[in-house]
């Protein structure tokens, strides 16, 4: 079977960066830990997991998605802030899928034909024996879900709320990151960079993208002179 993950027609795919191992887990180890074991035949069928915007949604589902692809598996990444104008076709027969992955859950919540959709999408998923891992900002009980039956649903599973890193772990994360990418990234310059750069993680992981770039083609060291002058601050 290909390892390579279910796309949609419309082209939306994973980074490639969206992995458990270049993901930090600090406060977030049992979910992390959930996530990785979701494709077992004993993992949870069904993970619900939300949080603040920058807190590595997004990377924990695209990394489930990975994990379930290495492991032979077939898995959706549904990304509803790009696919919740259109109507919810893309849900019909999922349960083919070993796994499910739904991300931005509270764009489409209180229009019907989603709820709707959802619902039954979530019964043939459990009732075939499949996966399925949401997420989203606020939690089952505080999304203004209109159908009863669809936040009886959401409420099934195990829930956890994605801690956000603080000043320490952010800078782990960022060489972490750096340190995957074979980049040489002292102490002080990491530092610069989190006090200069953007406060989301994703953002500044981007940023460190264009850092490695940048070092490779003036085959220069990373420095805060040479960090400054290629990022223009």
């Amino acid at each position: 079977m290909s390892r390579v993950p279910a796309q949609l027609p419309l082209g939306i795919g994973l980074r490639d960066d969206a992995t458990f191992e270049n993901f930090l887990p600090a406060e977030n180890a049992s979910l992390v830990e959930r996530l990785i074991h979701q494709c077992e035949q004993d993992g949870e069928p069904y993970v619900y997991l939300w949080g603040a915007p920058g807190t590595g949604r997004t990377h924990l589902l695209q990394a489930a998605c990975h994990a379930a692809s290495d492991a032979d598996k077939r898995a959706l990444y549904l990304p509803l802030a790009e696919l919740g104008h259109f109507p919810p076709l893309m849900l019909e027969d999922i349960e083919r899928l070993d796994l499910v992955a739904i991300d931005d859950l509270e764009l489409v919540i209180g229009r019907k034909r989603w709820e709707e959709a959802l619902f039954h999408a979530f019964n043939r998923l459990r009732d075939a024996g499949k996966r399925l891992v949401i997420a989203a900002q606020a939690s089952p009980r505080q999304l203004p879900v209109k159908l009863p039956d669809l936040a009886s649903r959401l409420s099934w599973g195990v829930t956890f709320h994605v801690q956000p890193l603080d000043d320490a772990g952010r800078l782990d994360a960022l060489k972490l990151r750096a340190s995957l990418r074979g980049m040489k990234l002292p102490d002080d310059v990491a530092r610069y960079i989190l006090h200069r750069g953007p406060r989301e993680l994703g953002e500044l992981c981007r940023t460190l993208e264009t850092l490695d770039q940048a070092s490779l083609s003036a085959q220069r060291k990373l420095t805060i002179p040479f960090v400054k002058k290629a990022l223009d601050w």
